[in-house]
């Protein structure tokens, strides 16, 4: 065949200086095309595992990331290897991802922002071969060692050779992360304890200069200089052992805040836990708040459409609440963008704004896709419920819905009379959570509409109130009043959140 391809490029004059590459690219084809035509075997697998039979095992991951060792399908499949994350290829995506993130906050704002706040979860490994911890470690002039594909340490990569300032990051990882890929932790406090420790100026160490400010702020606060050196390091916080998420689903949802402040406050009393080589879970309200103060802007990875920003509410529970923490505590104005890596060969730096304006577009508003979702009845239902609640929840906690959308969902999904018929016959409770939430996000002051729209969405929101009514025949219907309560009207709530208050205090100097 290589004859062949040979033959055919010196006649369309084309000269091959390397064929035994060309060799090894169809190699690999025909390799891969053999193992497609092996993806026949999930029946049998599936019969062979319910049988208590021996299914071969096999690798996981995706295919977009070039991982044709997948194939073929219908195996008994395990997940990743920490020991080889991040992987040669994905740390090359993850300097390119940082490097862009640096670049386009420059191109706003005319610097380097001193501290990136990062979103960090487990499809990182075990679908993007760890391309967002190597960003992390990019950030702050850290790379790799690896002995064959594990990675055996880290280096510092010399300023030069770097050639900008060494970016600190404060990290949000996920339960599944704390609890899966231990690597992860390890590798960012290990990569800290490096860059500290170098003799360089403030100036172009920023990981550096946050440290020895927040050991002086922590020993202010009454902390030993031994104990302040070790809080003062710690960059990757989590909820505690055993819990997870941030909770600020949980407040936005049960209407459970009144301020952006009482939303940040619940991100950090469920993020407030300490995770590094020697320290799992260790409390530590004060430099998680002390490293807020820093941070400039908070990203995180998204290397795929399989699931979008309304997807889950994790999405504006972690990114949208970190985002409302750090505002809050410091006044100022954070951005918060996505590293689109859908596309490897064309990696881009996007406004969270520009992502939920792109999903409204091709989902909520789009005809075709809502025609599909009303195929399945009830369940299609709710996920209009879902994602119309989750993007409220990113206006609470970002302010990146504009008033146009909820106008728009509001004319589509309950001024629409066909529309609302069919939502009353196929899932009345979910058209009644979309109308309370847009009830809720214009007496909130999150949404500015025409008094017109709002009369006609509280004619609608009586109706379906009407209708629940009767079918419940009795039981507790929250109706037209939105409750709304703080850790002030919950004497358990309050305590549990007094150290995150005293801590937040502190930081500001209150």
């Amino acid at each position: 065949m290589l004859k062949v391809v040979e033959e055919e490029a010196r006649r369309a004059g084309f000269e091959l200086k390397h064929p035994e590459k060309l060799r090894g690219v169809f190699e690999r084809a025909l390799e891969l095309a053999r193992r497609m035509l092996e993806c026949r075997r999930e029946v049998s697998g599936l019969l062979a595992g319910l049988a208590g039979g021996y299914v071969e095992p096999g690798p996981s991951g995706a295919l977009t990331r070039g991982r044709f060792e997948i194939l073929p399908t219908g195996r008994n499949f395990y997940a990743v290897d920490p020991r080889a994350l991040p992987t040669k290829a994905a740390w090359e995506i993850g300097v390119e991802t940082a490097e862009k993130l640096l670049e386009e906050y420059r191109r706003r704002h005319g610097r380097y922002p001193e501290s990136v706040g990062q979103v960090l979860w487990s499809i990182d490994g075990y679908k993007a071969d760890g391309e967002q911890i190597a960003q992390i470690l990019h950030l702050m002039g850290v790379k790799p060692t690896w002995a064959g594909d594990v990675v055996s340490g880290l280096e510092a990569i010399p300023l030069e050779e770097l050639g900008r300032p060494r970016i600190d990051v404060l990290v949000r990882i996920s339960g599944i992360v704390r609890d899966t890929l231990p690597n992860y932790i390890n590798l960012i406090d290990e990569a800290v304890e490096k860059v500290v420790s170098l003799d360089e100026p403030p100036e172009v160490n920023y990981v550096r200069k946050h440290y020895i400010e927040h050991i002086k702020k922590l020993v202010e606060l009454g902390r030993g200089v031994g104990e302040a050196r070790r809080l003062a390091r710690f960059r990757v916080f989590s909820a505690p052992p055993g819990a997870y998420g941030t909770g600020v689903n949980l407040a936005v949802e049960a209407s459970a805040w009144r301020s952006i402040e009482d939303l940040g406050k619940v991100w950090v009393q469920w993020s407030g836990y300490a995770y590094g080589k020697d320290a799992f879970g260790v409390e530590a309200y004060e430099p998680l708040v002390l490293g807020l103060m820093e941070v400039d802007v908070v990203a995180r990875n998204h290397i795929s459409d399989e699931h979008d920003l309304t997807n889950c509410c994790c999405y504006f529970a972690y990114h949208g609440g970190f985002k409302a923490a750090a505002e809050a505590l410091t006044g100022k104005s954070i951005d918060v963008v996505q590293v689109d890596t859908r596309d490897i060969s064309e990696t881009r730096i996007v406004d969270v704004k520009d992502e939920v304006e792109r999903i409204v577009r091709a989902k909520l508003l789009n005809e075709r896709w809502i025609e599909e979702m009303k195929k399945h009845g009830y369940r299609g239902a709710s996920e209009f419920s879902k994602k119309i609640l989750h993007l409220y929840g990113w206006e609470a906690t970002a302010g990146v819905v504009e008033d146009w959308v909820f106008d728009e969902i509001a004319r589509r999904y309950l001024l629409d009379e066909e529309m609302r018929r069919w939502l009353e016959e196929h899932n009345p409770y979910a058209a009644e959570e979309i109308a309370r939430r847009l009830v809720e996000a214009y007496e909130r002051g999150l949404w500015s509409t025409s008094e017109e729209l709002i009369e006609e969405l509280k004619e609608a929101y009586s109706e379906l109130e009407g209708i629940l009514e009767e079918e419940l025949a009795g039981g507790e219907v929250q109706g037209g009043t939105i409750e709304v309560y703080t850790a002030e009207d919950s004497s358990h709530w309050k305590s549990r959140i007094r150290e995150v208050e005293r801590a937040w205090r502190l930081a500001r100097g209150e």
